[in-house]
């Protein structure tokens, strides 16, 4: 079968770009995912995300050794099944702040500033508290506020206030400063990934085709044009234009294996240059995680719920009402404030974590507990992606360089001291006994950055690798075609040339909705309507 545009990676960004050039019928196009179905019904649950950092779905990749963090390898969980990380992720929706897209168009990315892609956050959203200025209510992404808070959560927001950091009833509103509950990509307390959302209407379409289970190896060009996908034993073309939307490793390294990327590196692999593009797998940027663990008074969060007896006590309370422990996403309360006085706007993000030892690596305590993390919004360290062989299958070296800019450790540490300020004031006396991590006898930097080497995590944000721009490291354009190759894009995180503030899959999906424009010749979202 012929296809006009063919896309590689079923995640956010490809998903939601399958459904939406799909929604003309004049069109064929193909969606390739490598992982499987998300048939699970922990892809579903809302607290199934606490078992998706242990693995579940994941490529299974690690970084290098951080050389500026003692040698530390750390777990990289990058999704592997359809829906990507919309389909693993903790559900939070952030859109990041507004200066943020500013600063895109400022460094050349004309079309991308902050009222150019707010009429795509809004297309895309079916916003619980309805349609206003920041909000849409009739996009097929489910946007919901919580719905298993806990009295602990409001305890935070006035310990918070007890510190001058203001509560905050919408993050993507007019102002993101402050603390609150996150709304969370969920509908009818189930998640709402870019599969239930963006392909529940458009997998019926007879001009959709969706293959699972499906390996890219590399991208075939011709004469200076992307023409065809080569898979095991497959070659499939496309008449008008490849797009990447394999994720901020996946795009680079299927980039790389396609011969497209830093000459010097790909022969020094083994591969030869098709066309020297250098940016390809710079400009690597995540944020970098630390956290506070502290040992309730009580039974004030969900640490419970992980014994067997009780977790399926709860799986039965949320399949009769929709409420609940497993209706949490189990970080939808946070918030944004600041570790340098002087910063443009926010530039740290909590998440309480209703409980301890959620997340993979972190350890859990005997009794029950509570979580804060704390992460510096706007890293200046870079890092990069590469390859390790010219095998396509085998893991890529994935370096984020973390804190190889002393700005980043110490914003950083002043934003683990504010955590653990916060964890200490009156409103949450009576449920916190304690803090149990890093614990009151580390007080000094030294002690703190040695604590932050061992336990840091990272907050799954990568993005950067494929950056837009119009500059010589720039690997697309601002309407998103690789710069030297014809017919071939890239649609998804590895595009921003700078990492949002705060959580990264509602911005990828707005890349996508704009790209779905950009591709079709569409210069201005159109609204969703009903």
């Amino acid at each position: 079968m012929d296809y006009d545009y063919v896309i590689v990676g079923g995640g956010s960004a490809g998903c939601t770009l399958a459904a939406r050039l799909s929604e003309d019928p004049q069109l064929q196009v193909l969606l390739l995912e490598a992982g499987g179905s998300d048939w699970n019904p922990l892809f579903h649950w809302p607290a199934g995300f606490a078992r998706m950092t242990k693995g579940i779905a994941s490529w299974g990749w690690s970084t290098v050794p951080q050389k500026h963090m003692n040698g530390r390898v750390f777990r990289f969980t990058l999704a592997k099944v359809i829906g990507g990380g919309s389909t693993i992720n903790a559900q939070i929706y952030i859109r990041g702040n507004k200066l943020d897209y500013n600063e895109w168009a400022q460094l050349g990315c004309t079309g991308w500033a902050y009222d150019d892609v707010l009429p795509y956050f809004k297309r895309s959203e079916k916003n619980q508290n309805g349609a206003s200025e920041f909000h849409g209510a009739f996009g097929p992404l489910g946007v919901s506020n919580p719905v298993a808070p806990l009295p602990i959560c409001e305890a935070f927001f006035k310990a918070a206030g007890e510190l001058g950091i203001p509560h905050n009833r919408d993050f993507n509103g007019s102002q993101q400063d402050g603390v609150g509950h996150y709304q969370l990509t969920q509908s009818n307390a189930r998640r709402s990934s870019v599969v239930s959302s963006f392909l529940h209407e458009a997998r019926s379409r007879k001009n959709l085709t969706i293959r699972k289970n499906v390996f890219v190896k590399r991208i075939v060009v011709e004469s200076g044009r992307a023409t065809a996908v080569e898979l095991a034993g497959e070659t499939i073309h496309a008449a008008r234009e490849i797009i990447l939307s394999s994720g901020t490793v996946g795009s680079p390294k299927l980039l790389m294996h396609s011969g497209i990327g830093p000459a010097d590196q790909l022969k020094s692999v083994g591969i030869k240059p098709v066309h020297d593009l250098p940016g390809v797998g710079e400009n690597l940027q995540d944020h970098l995680d630390l956290f506070v663990i502290c040992e309730c008074t009580g039974d004030h969060t969900y640490d419970k719920y992980a014994k067997l007896h009780w977790s399926a006590l709860a799986a039965i309370r949320y399949l009769a009402l929709r409420n609940g422990p497993v209706a949490s996403s189990l970080f939808e309360t946070g918030g944004f404030w600041y570790a340098d006085e002087n910063a443009r706007s926010a530039d740290i993000q909590f998440h309480l974590g209703l409980g301890s030892g959620i997340e993979a690596g972190v350890l859990k305590p005997k009794n029950p507990g509570v979580t804060l993390n704390t992460a510096y919004m706007r890293p200046r360290s870079r890092g990069t992606v590469r390859l390790a062989s010219n095998d396509p299958v085998a893991p890529p070296l994935i370096d984020p360089n973390y804190w190889s800019d002393p700005y980043d450790k110490e914003m950083s540490l002043r934003g683990l001291r504010l955590a653990r300020q916060i964890m200490k004031q009156p409103a949450l006396k009576p449920f916190v006994l304690r803090e149990i991590i890093p614990g009151s006898d580390l007080a000094s930097d030294e002690e703190l950055i040695a604590y932050g080497c061992v336990n840091a995590k990272t907050d799954h944000h990568p993005v950067g690798t494929c950056k837009m721009g119009i500059d010589e490291a720039a690997v697309v354009t601002p309407d998103l075609k690789v710069r030297g190759i014809e017919g071939l894009r890239v649609c998804d995180a590895s595009i921003m040339p700078r990492v949002t503030t705060g959580n990264t899959n509602a911005p990828t999906i707005m890349i996508a909705e704009k790209a779905a424009d950009l591709i079709r010749g569409i210069t201005s979202a159109a609204p969703s309507t009903k």
